[in-house]
């Protein structure tokens, strides 16, 4: 299995702004007071434009979808949430837990993909789950070591154990389970998606353990990505409210990999840490403020990665 891919998803956002369904429990989101909800939006798009050109201009491939003016979808621009695309060449629906972001899912995506050549040999829909209030979103939730066939969770409102446990039966991955945190007003509140406190790459991993308040369950953590031959890169708290673990490597042009970032994520870094991330991949950053700002999302959350084969 493949860890990293060159082909990305992307979905351009329509009508951006923060989402007060998920601000309940994502506490990076923040309201733009004063700004024109067109003005947001602008601004947003802008961001995305200049990111999508920064991916292709290194010879990533990425398919971009306009997001549709029929549906209030504020977070379409995260489309790694709701859906994941595997080598097997299954496609799987996750199950969401604000009801606006439902109806990001779009069953004309897949015929983007297909009309592109790839070929999709089942989808997996797990989002019953909704009617009985249990969640699971996608590789927001579930950071997954494909090559290592192993899957890491930070249980939270949008993370289920049973269903996580389930995802790694159907889908043969070790599960990896603990419980991740971060500083709300003096408080230690879960961390609404452990993609924001880790990124799995190929030889390398990106974390922040003093996010695992549980010493056992940090130092399982640690010793899972140190089986795999991971050399570990730390990160504080602090950087993760930069952005900082939302890292998501890829493939661009003769095999070139590069760690995707955010300019907030990568100003954040120091010294060290850049020296050893740029062992393993080439940074490549992009200023995505507004989307950090009003979705509380970041350069990952808007990669979907696509493994399906091609015909």
């Amino acid at each position: 299995m493949n860890q990293i891919t060159n082909t990305i998803l992307m979905i351009r956002p329509v009508s951006f702004r923060m989402n007060e369904q998920t601000a309940v429990n994502n506490y990076y989101q923040k309201n733009s007071n004063g700004i024109l909800p067109a003005a947001i939006t602008a601004k947003a798009q802008n961001e995305f434009d200049a990111f999508v050109d920064k991916l292709k201009a290194v010879g990533v491939n990425v398919i971009v979808v306009d997001d549709t003016k029929d549906t209030d979808t504020p977070d379409s621009v995260f489309p790694n949430n709701w859906i994941s695309f595997h080598e097997s060449g299954d496609v799987i629906l996750y199950p969401m837990f604000a009801e606006n972001r439902r109806l990001e899912r779009r069953e004309d995506i897949l015929d983007v993909l297909e009309d592109q050549g790839f070929v999709i040999n089942d989808v997996m829909d797990y989002t019953l789950a909704e009617e009985e209030g249990v969640f699971l979103e996608g590789t927001g939730s579930i950071i997954l070591d494909r090559a290592n066939g192993k899957a890491y969770c930070a249980l939270s409102p949008r993370a289920d154990e049973d269903l996580f446990i389930e995802f790694c039966e159907d889908f043969e991955f070790t599960p990896i389970i603990f419980n991740a945190y971060q500083a709300v007003n003096g408080d230690r509140e879960l961390i609404y998606h452990t993609n924001v406190m880790m990124s799995i790459g190929e030889t390398f991993a990106v974390i922040c353990s003093e996010c695992i308040d549980d010493k056992t369950e940090r130092k399982s953590v640690i010793e899972s990505l140190k089986q795999d031959g991971k050399e570990i890169i730390y990160i504080t708290e602090s950087q993760v409210n930069a952005f900082a673990g939302n890292m998501l490597q890829v493939k661009g042009a003769n095999e070139k990999t590069y760690l995707v970032m955010s300019e907030s994520a990568y100003n954040s870094l120091n010294k060290g840490q850049i020296n050893q991330i740029e062992k393993h991949a080439s940074i490549l950053y992009s200023n995505l403020e507004t989307i950090e700002t009003c979705g509380g999302g970041s350069a990952r959350c808007m990669m979907a990665e696509v493994f399906l084969p091609k015909e």
